[in-house]
């Protein structure tokens, strides 16, 4: 299999954005890509006060590009994220903003869809961020099911709380692929850690695709998409420019790994569980 990352700079409009999402698409699936994966937040500045302003509904026009251009180059797409709008406007409280990520199989059909779990929310002393401001959680645990294996998909900082991974470890998932926007605070010190850590923990790949660095945005993200296996290996890393970071991987491989480490079989599921409470 071979998975695309897709390292892009956003632009300050939806229509911009798509443009160039739909190109380095494309130029993805020239090089023989099977999964291509876009970053979080693509089509909008990142800027919670945006959120609300760029939002589509599910079917909205974004959507049904990027379904078409799944169905056109034959691939799995990973759509990176996007504010969907959900509920209708004209009813009080019944509109919600959700940072979703949807995944289209090659005929262009929707296999699925993540709302980010866990919203980032931070206070220090140089900025105040709240995606809770605009934004509501998600209550899905994302595994689809490809020809390759199981893959599991979370957004940014899902990747923060290692029970998410873990469950969709038990699901199944050989891959878990987070798009994700790091800044330059949290990126230099955590970025490479936590791909690394949780791969090791639940021994499985972990493929992390950011968009690239914009001094002058409002939000600097900290780039450097990555590709690590289930040793906590760094496999491939580009740093903060515009690039496709292209790797070759068989998921084969995680049962290997964990023949030859036996972690997850060493749990001690008499004495302690993670169970997955259905909402």
């Amino acid at each position: 299999m071979k998975l695309a990352l897709v390292q892009m700079k956003g632009k300050n409009t939806n229509d911009e954005n798509m443009e160039i999402a739909l190109k380095k698409i494309s130029e993805a699936a020239a090089t023989g890509a099977d999964i291509v994966v876009l970053p979080e937040m693509f089509s909008c500045p990142y800027k919670a006060s945006n959120f609300p302003v760029y939002a589509q509904p599910d079917g909205g026009e974004n959507w049904q590009k990027l379904s078409d251009c799944a169905k056109k180059h034959e691939i799995y797409l990973v759509a990176g994220s996007m504010p969907e709008s959900s509920g209708t406007s004209t009813s009080p409280g019944s509109q919600k903003i959700y940072n979703t990520s949807y995944v289209f199989n090659r005929k262009g059909e929707q296999i699925a869809k993540h709302r980010k779990m866990h919203l980032f929310d931070c206070d220090i002393p140089s900025a105040r961020f709240h995606e809770s401001d605009t934004l509501s959680a998600g209550n899905g645990i994302t595994v689809f099911d490809t020809e390759f294996g199981k893959i599991g998909l979370m957004i940014c900082f899902d990747i923060r709380f290692p029970e998410l991974s873990r469950l969709m470890a038990d699901r199944g998932a050989r891959l878990v692929i987070v798009p994700a926007a790091f800044n330059m605070t949290s990126g230099p010190a955590w970025w490479e850690l936590m791909f690394r850590t949780r791969a090791t923990d639940n021994q499985f790949f972990m493929a992390g695709c950011s968009p690239a660095r914009d001094e002058k945005a409002g939000y600097v993200a900290w780039g450097h998409s990555i590709f690590v296996d289930p040793f906590g290996k760094v496999l491939a890393q580009l740093d903060e420019k515009e690039a496709i970071l292209c790797v070759d991987v068989d998921l084969k491989q995680v049962e290997d790994f964990r023949r030859q480490y036996k972690i997850l079989a060493a749990r001690r599921k008499d004495i302690y569980r993670l169970e997955e409470v259905r909402v």
